[in-house]
């Protein structure tokens, strides 16, 4: 019966008559958030637990099964049967789900209930968990996504020291500002990403549901906000901010800047039914300090690690670190990787540091994840997988190829050296270096190139970079021709090498050159006469060849 499933891993799934929401970010979670852990936070309202597994079984994810999903669920994974019709199929998911290694099945009422699925899940050893028939799947994964970030914030914070020790605290302030204002809340950075939000859900709409599955305000929402001056008035400093309801049924919305010492760090966004009292708005606005100290807090926390990343991949790259390292560290995984290279406008200044950060969090939503990454001397180097899915070089290719054909794409370059194992990076980094030069230089043409790609004019750089260092261009008549085109300015050296670049086709080489073809034969003539060159030698050709492409690649 589960042919798929949907994950919902840093979001939750709206799920409509065949469309369900998705998101492929995974977190990694302690293990002691148990089903009974996630039954008892949602309440006996939603949730009965009909059917409990060992409680030392970890919940670790949520996934929706639907028939028409390609992938499938994996341990420790609660299962969300959408799709189930009747108690066979029930219990077909169950025995599918249980042989997977999930950790418990939730399925509604009545249907939970039939003798058939609880036996089917006590001889399986899986969790059953029945849910109220008229509770709305989109609000359902709401609340296991709020629990479960909520649960695993709390063992971070108490099981890893290096942790984000304001993570948990955020969504318990977003639970405590949605008190306040007596409305659901979320916490959101200046790029319009969902740090934190409250569990209730009580009043809602399809654009806040958007906003916590994709963890930011989707781009059609934030365009409808902005036509209406809310980023503006975001940063001129206003208290509090009413968006009345719009006509595609998007909720009114009270808005409040998060600031510390005059610089914008966020903002809440509370979803309400319409206007506020003034005295529940300014108490809504008193709670932007406590979350501002927080964001701060946060931010400190984010630097620190990111540092510490960026300094460890460097060694990596540069041959200082060794692969068990970054793969405990930096999360990399033991398979081919290939280091790509991205120029950036702005060099290795402030404004670059600052733009490349932002490529970094565009580039994250093209590819599902972040790709690990660290600057050096003004590019962003990244890591990323041959294969393998979100974050791999084919969707970091990807999202790279859509950000350059925007209006805004400058003068960005990137270039990706060959796929190597970990501790072969090094060599992957020289690679990208070299084919992101020929980009730079015009060489190359395009955007994007990978070092496979552009093995030929590799070869003839290198061919003629080493050939410039034994002064091979100074040899023979070519110094007569070359003097001659300084002195007079006419274009002999060009013309040969266009000539013997078209070896029998004097129209493409003329057209190579802008000229008519009569003209590509009178200057060959002036040439030979001139340097006294013998073409019919083919030792001479090619001593030419090397000459001229010498001159050319070099």
């Amino acid at each position: 019966m589960l042919q798929g499933r949907h994950r919902v891993g840093a979001g939750i799934g709206s799920v409509s008559a065949g469309m369900l929401a998705t998101h492929d970010e995974q977190h990694v979670r302690q293990p002691m958030i148990t089903v009974r852990t996630v039954v008892d936070r949602v309440g006996p309202t939603l949730l009965h637990a009909l059917h409990l597994p060992d409680e030392t079984t970890a919940v670790t994810d949520v996934v929706i099964a639907e028939p028409a999903a390609a992938t499938v669920p994996g341990t420790g994974d609660l299962v969300l049967g959408v799709a189930v019709p009747d108690g066979d199929s029930a219990v077909a998911l169950v025995k599918d789900a249980a042989g997977r290694g999930a950790t418990a099945v939730l399925v509604k009422a009545p249907i939970a209930q039939h003798t058939t699925v609880r036996g089917a899940a006590r001889r399986a050893g899986i969790g059953l968990v029945e849910v109220h028939e008229a509770t709305a799947w989109a609000q359902l994964v709401w609340l296991l996504r709020t629990v479960l970030d909520a649960e695993s914030d709390d063992s971070d914070e108490s099981n890893a020291p290096e942790a984000d020790p304001a993570a948990g605290d955020l969504f318990r302030l977003a639970d405590a500002v949605a008190s306040v204002v007596d409305a659901p809340v979320t916490i959101e950075d200046t790029n319009s990403r969902v740090l934190a939000y409250s569990a209730r859900q009580d009043l809602t709409d399809p654009a806040r549901v958007a906003t916590i599955v994709g963890r930011r305000i989707p781009d059609d929402v934030l365009a409808r906000f902005r036509s209406r001056g809310v980023f503006r008035d975001l940063t001129r400093g206003r208290q509090t901010i009413f968006v009345p309801g719009q006509k595609d049924g998007t909720l009114p919305r009270l808005i409040a800047p998060v600031r510390m010492g005059g610089e914008l760090l966020g903002s809440m966004w509370a979803v309400v039914d319409g206007p506020v009292p003034d005295e529940r708005a300014a108490a809504f606005a008193d709670t932007a300090p406590v979350v501002a100290l927080h964001l701060l807090r946060r931010r400190a926390h984010a630097d620190v690690r990111r540092r510490a990343s960026a300094e460890l991949l460097r060694a990596l790259l540069h041959g200082e670190a060794g692969p068990r390292k970054a793969v405990a560290e930096l999360g990399l995984t033991e398979q081919p990787h290939r280091v790509v290279v991205i120029d950036t406008p702005g060099g290795d200044t402030l404004d670059g540091e600052g733009m490349r950060l932002a490529l970094l969090e565009r580039l994250s939503q093209g590819i599902g994840r972040q790709p690990v990454a660290a600057e050096h001397a003004g590019l962003l180097y990244a890591v990323v997988p041959e294969a393998g899915g979100s974050g791999a070089w084919p969707q970091l290719r990807s999202a790279l190829d859509e950000m350059q054909a925007g209006p805004k794409a400058g003068e960005l370059h990137a270039a990706a050296g060959g796929a190597y194992e970990l501790g072969e990076l090094p060599a992957s980094r020289a690679e990208a270096d070299e084919a992101l030069g020929l980009l730079r230089s015009g060489i190359v043409p395009g955007r994007t190139v990978t070092f496979d790609e552009v093995w030929t004019p590799l070869t003839l750089h290198r061919t003629a970079t080493a050939a410039r260092g034994a002064n091979v261009t100074g040899l023979g008549p070519l110094r007569t021709l070359l003097e001659h085109d300084q002195e007079q300015g006419t274009a002999y050296v060009d013309t040969l090498y266009h000539w013997l670049r078209h070896p029998g086709d004097p129209r493409s080489a003329a057209a190579a050159l802008q000229v008519h073809p009569n003209t590509l034969r009178y200057r060959m003539r002036k040439l030979l006469d001139l340097a006294g060159l013998d073409l019919d030698d083919a030792d001479v050709r090619l001593a030419l060849v090397a000459q001229l492409l010498t001159l050319r690649w070099s």
